[in-house]
Formats: structure tokens, C-alpha cells, sequence
């Protein structure tokens, strides 16, 4: 029986796009060939990992991280343009994918990141992998954005979390969609979470950045910047997300819960995978339908 190819859209999200993974392991096992892949932020992270044949790699990577490795991750920038640097974790990526660009790789792929400069998106569909995703998760005021030939690039859920648009001209059966802005989880459905000692790991090591960030400007505010930030992106994104798909209607839409983690919970991997194969599951069981 010939498979039904399929154009995969992941959308942003932060640490809530692990659920990506466990997506396209469902989707795999039920005998779908995934044809192109475009995503947004942690979409493009993830789709670009699966498109060069390295995503297994980056699960296992990815699922043995603890809190402290997270919290090691957190590279400060002393940059006005962004707390963080970004280089640790794009130097293991660098180890984990090597040279590669993206007209070479064994099925389409666009990475959609947002230029500040003219207030577009800007697909990358050709040229160096590595370049492509860092621009498309370079989350504003957090990570530093990328300066390409007079462009000033930034996350492209800023402009589009769900880019459905760059699959339009493909030659598939189906056009799947990943939201990472889904309702909230059942009661039934809550994530098992991590032993309490670590929930606010993260929070402590972006109040330290924060309070680096205020020594150096010397203000006064308690606001915690990466609350403020993580709602007010999560809050645009959620919104905008309903706007595009309402443009460019994909075939089906696999919606993964808002609340299933916070954007900086890297170290919920297996949790967060496991939601995105149970969400697989139930969108399977409609297309049998």
C-alpha cells in the first residue's frame, strides 16, 4: 500500500515544542512519509533536526537533560539587544547537525523567521541550516537576533507561529498543522510533573539575569522580565495563530495544550513528547474516521 505524504507544519512554542517529536513519531508509525516540513521557532528547530536526519539525536539529547543542565544553558549576552547569547546551545547543535544546507536535504524544508527592519517574514528555503534556525528562535529581547544582509531577524512567531503558507505549492495528500496554543489540559490529562524542588529552577536563574540586566541599567523594577515576556509572546502567538490558519486552512490541525509547560521548560522533554503522541494518537483516530 502506497503511503500518504503528508507537508508537517510545527508551530512555536517554546519548550512546548518537544510535542513535535512525539508527533512525527506517531505519524511515522502510522505509515505517513513526511514530504516538506516548514516551521516557526521551536518548529523550525525541530523540523530542521528531523529534515537532516538528526532528530533522533537531539531526542535523546533532549531527554536526558536535568535542571541544572538547563539552567547551564542560560548563556548571558551583555547585549542590549538580548539577555541571551545563545552560543552554548548552538554550538551543540553546530556538533549535532554539522555543515549542511537546507537545498540539501532529503525533504523541503523553510524556516520562517521575522525581519524587524521591514516588518516581513523572510523564509529560508536555501543556504546554512544552522543560520536559518537560529534566526527563526531568536525570541525577541531574549535570545540576540541575526543580522543577514541589512536584515534584523528575530522569531518567526513573531509574524507567523503556524506557517502554513510555505506548504501550499507542495505536492502531497494532506497538510498537517502543529499548534502549540491548544485549550488547556483536562484535569484527567495533567502532565506528571518533576519533583517540586526543580519548578522554579529555571525561574531563579532568569531572576539572576534579571538582576544582572537591572544592576547594569540601574532600575528598580521586581517585575520578573521573563514572565512578562513568556505571556505577552505566548498571548501573540496564541492570537495570531488563529489568523493565519484562518488565511491558509491546512488539512487538519493537531492542537497541543498551552498548559502542558511553561517556554523555558527544557527539562520536561519526556512529558512534553508523551502529550505530543497522545495528541497524534487522537488525530489519527479522526482521519480513520
Amino acid at each position: 500500500m502506497k503511503k500518504r505524504r503528508i507537508s508537517l507544519v510545527l508551530g512555536s512554542g517554546g519548550a512546548r515544542g518537544y510535542a513535535h517529536i512525539g508527533v512525527i513519531e506517531e505519524l511515522e508509525k502510522a505509515g505517513f512519509e513526511i514530504v516538506s516540513v516548514s516551521g516557526a521557532s521551536m518548529g523550525a528547530l525541530i523540523g530542521g533536526l528531523y529534515a537532516a536526519g538528526r532528530l533522533d539525536a537531539y531526542r535523546d539529547w533532549a531527554l536526558a537533560l536535568q535542571p541544572l543542565d538547563v539552567a547551564g544553558l542560560l548563556d548571558l549576552a551583555w547585549d542590549r539587544r538580548g539577555v541571551m547569547s545563545g552560543t552554548k546551545v548552538f554550538g551543540m547543535l553546530g556538533e549535532m547537525l554539522g555543515e549542511r544546507n537546507i537545498e540539501d536535504l532529503p525533504i523541503r524544508y523553510t524556516a520562517v523567521a521575522s525581519d524587524l527592519n521591514r516588518g516581513k517574514e523572510v523564509w529560508f528555503q536555501d543556504g546554512d541550516l544552522l543560520t536559518a534556525i537560529r534566526a527563526s528562535i531568536a525570541i525577541p529581547s531574549v535570545f540576540t537576533p541575526v543580522e543577514i544582509d541589512g536584515l534584523l531577524l528575530v522569531d518567526g512567531g513573531v509574524l507567523n507561529p503556524l506557517p502554513v503558507a510555505p506548504t501550499m505549492s507542495d505536492r502531497s495528500d494532506l497538510t498537517i498543522a502543529v499548534s502549540l496554543y491548544g485549550a488547556e489540559l483536562d484535569a484527567s490529562e495533567e502532565v506528571p510533573r518533576v519533583e517540586e524542588r526543580y519548578d522554579s529552577l529555571i525561574e531563579r536563574m532568569a531572576s539572576l539575569a534579571k538582576s544582572a540586566i537591572k544592576e547594569r541599567l540601574n532600575k528598580k523594577e521586581s517585575v520578573h522580565l521573563f514572565s512578562i515576556l513568556d505571556r505577552t509572546f505566548d498571548t501573540m502567538q496564541q492570537s495570531l495563530t488563529q489568523y493565519r490558519l484562518g488565511g491558509y486552512p491546512p488539512d487538519m490541525v493537531i492542537e497541543i495544550p498551552r498548559s502542558v509547560c511553561e517556554t523555558f521548560d527544557f527539562h520536561k522533554a519526556e512529558q512534553v513528547i508523551g502529550v505530543g503522541r497522545e495528541a497524534a494518537k487522537k488525530a489519527l483516530e479522526r482521519i480513520g474516521k
